[in-house]
């Protein structure tokens, strides 16, 4: 028997997990010891990443915005999260999507990425925000009283990165208890509801980042061994390197003009085909090609994982290296835990399966399992769970160190450091008489400090001038729970010290923030309404277009009476759009939707024996699933018609 959730006023805000994803993105809660996603109005947990600018200061997230990114493929933001704590002039910036950027003014305008969309620059920051809005917004329907947040983020995302989502979360209107890392949420999810002890790989392939975690669970003590991977690799490239293959046979080579709208129609298409490969073999498509007339492309299993083997096996490379980084051989793990929607991919799971000479587990969605775990550690965060089931000690993913003199990294935590962590190194003069020391503080792995990542820069000056090597600097680097950096300088001697919190110079300052949460504030019942118009228009706009298209194909399956109450109930429609009533719209939208019904079944019904008509027996598998196909699309048009 099920029982009712009965919401008490009194009882305190419920902690939320979000799983910030490249892809899709989710928020879930812990109900009765168990965590659980929260769905939406179809009963889906995911929401894609999508955000669509359209006119009048609108703003779509999730499926809506997924629909319009083909015919404005420059107003619909997808994968956001590839760019977070990008540069506006880094080369990977350049490479991802058909957008329009705003042309950087000098050196400090080049340090965040702008989009222009329309009349107006977003930067990824705000871009995710709205997704983040979207989710609160599902948080608040089911919980009546959301409090603070859990927010993951790949193990490899530096500082920066970890700044630029933080951001994020408060301009969304989240209280953001803690950034905690993809790998680990997944290992807490999976650790608690399997009961499994031991050492384990999380194996971690979204859409854009990919992590590799080696952990050690024991009893509730989730002990992060060591971790790697790449911000930039996921199953996007696999989308990307398809579309290279899938564009020239649209008429679209390499070095010709390539419409934005094209790219991205072969993009979703490519991503399409990888979904329907994970079962298929084989699988055809009809794609538009230059000139305006139709292509029908082919790819097979085999042909997909050739072109994607590359990617793939670039993840082999941190997986080794983060099993040398624990101390570990392959044969010493308990199991490979999988995360992720791109796991699904079966060359993936195979090549997994290689590299770690076992199967891996997945006993858990790889898509909420992150998810889930985020929800458990906010549950544990704001006192809900018991604070002895588990302890979470998780690791720096870079090095954080400082410039010495001649260009060179001191480093002063090593990556794979455990953290909360802290430490302290002293330094000394190079020159006589020197006043001021200039500390530069850096991130990454390399020896010289021009490869490594600039965090930041600030100096400590009033030293009296003493002989070369008598001054003494004390620095300290403190590392809190999110990742993100604390540095001191003290001159021993005299006493004098400075401390900065660390904000990467791409994240916004907390102005900035705070002009933003006021502009929400002042403006978000109008921009409700406005939305909400827009949204409905947007609609009625795909039904009025699906059934014009419908009409044209199969208009001989309308009889004469039926049509002009169509074209009639069309009319209405178009004239409910041109004005501001949303209720207008909604009726015309149900009525138009009532009198297609019928009309809907008959179309599909052609489509499916069109597909199967005149096949021999050893064809028809083939043509059923071309059918689906057929299929599929139709049942599209009846929702929109």
């Amino acid at each position: 028997m099920t029982l009712l959730d009965i919401f008490d006023p009194k009882a305190s805000p419920k902690p939320i997990g979000i799983d910030l994803g490249t892809t899709n993105s989710l928020v879930a809660f812990v109900r009765d010891g168990r965590p659980q996603c929260i769905r939406d109005c179809d009963n889906d947990p995911l929401v894609p990443s999508i955000v669509h600018y359209g006119a009048h200061n609108t703003i779509i997230v999730g499926k809506e915005a997924g629909r319009l990114a083909a015919t404005h493929p420059r107003e619909t933001i997808v994968s956001i999260k590839r760019f977070m704590g990008r540069g506006a002039r880094d080369p990977e910036t350049r490479r991802l999507g058909p957008y329009k950027f705003v042309e950087p003014k000098d050196d400090a305008d080049a340090k965040v990425v702008k989009f222009e969309v329309g009349d107006r620059a977003v930067n990824p920051i705000e871009v995710s925000a709205e997704i983040l809005k979207v989710l609160k917004k599902m948080a608040d329907d089911e919980l009546k009283r959301v409090g603070g947040a859990v927010i993951t983020v790949p193990a490899y995302f530096d500082d920066a990165q970890r700044q630029a989502t933080k951001d994020a979360g408060r301009l969304a209107g989240l209280e953001v208890l803690r950034l905690l890392n993809e790998p680990t949420a997944a290992a807490l999810a999976y650790g608690l509801d399997s009961k499994k002890n031991g050492t384990f790989a999380v194996y971690d392939l979204g859409g854009g980042t990919f992590d590799i975690t080696i952990l050690l669970l024991d009893e509730g003590v989730f002990q992060v061994r060591s971790t790697g991977g790449d911000s930039a690799l996921g199953g996007d490239d696999m989308d990307r390197a398809l579309a290279e293959v899938l564009l020239p046979q649209m008429g679209f080579d390499a070095g010709g003009d390539r419409p934005p709208e094209i790219v991205r129609i072969a993009i979703d298409a490519a991503k399409k085909i990888k979904h329907a490969l994970t079962d298929e073999q084989v699988v055809d498509v009809e794609l538009p090609s230059k000139g305006g007339a139709t292509a029908t492309v082919r790819v097979t299993r085999a042909q997909f994982d050739e072109l994607i083997r590359p990617i793939v096996e670039r993840t082999g490379v941190a997986c080794r290296r983060a099993l040398k980084d624990a101390g570990l051989k392959a044969a010493d793990l308990d199991g490979v835990i999988l995360v992720g929607g791109s796991t699904r991919v079966p060359f993936v799971r195979d090549y997994v399966a290689k590299v770690f000479g076992m199967t891996p587990l997945g006993d858990i969605d790889p898509d909420q399992v992150v998810a889930l775990g985020a929800a458990v550690q906010a549950d544990l965060l704001a006192g809900e769970g018991d604070p002895d089931e588990v302890l979470l000690l998780d690791v720096l993913p870079l090095s954080l160190g400082i410039e010495t003199m001649g260009g060179v990294v001191e480093k002063i935590l090593p990556r794979n450091t455990t953290v909360p962590a802290g430490a302290r190194q002293t330094f000394t003069t190079y020159a006589d008489n020197q006043t001021g020391f200039e500390i530069h503080v850096l991130q990454g792995e390399r020896e010289i400090a021009a490869d490594c990542r600039s965090l930041a820069k600030f100096t400590l000056k009033g030293i009296p001038p003493m002989p070369a090597g008598l001054a003494r600097l004390e620095v300290s680097f403190d590392v809190d729970a999110d990742g993100l950096l604390h540095v001191s300088a003290r001159e021993v001697k005299t006493g004098l010290e400075q401390k900065v919190e660390v904000k990467p110079s791409y994240g916004l300052d907390d102005d900035q923030i705070e002009q933003m949460l006021m502009e929400a504030l002042d403006h978000g019942e109008q921009d409700l309404k406005q939305r909400k118009l827009i949204e409905q228009r947007v609609e009625a706009q795909r039904m009025l277009m699906a059934t014009r298209q419908g009409l044209e194909a199969d208009g001989d399956l309308v009889s004469d009476e039926q049509r002009e109450k169509i074209g009639k109930a069309m009319g209405a429609l178009d004239a409910a759009c041109a004005g501001s009533s949303v209720g207008a719209i909604e009726s015309g939208i149900a009525e138009l939707d009532r009198l297609t019904h019928d009309w809907a079944g008959k179309r599909m019904d052609r489509a499916i024996a069109k597909a199967i008509g005149g096949k021999k027996l050893d064809n028809v598998e083939g043509s059923v699933a071309t059918a689906a196909g057929v299929d599929a699309h139709v049942a599209a048009e009846v929702k929109e018609s």
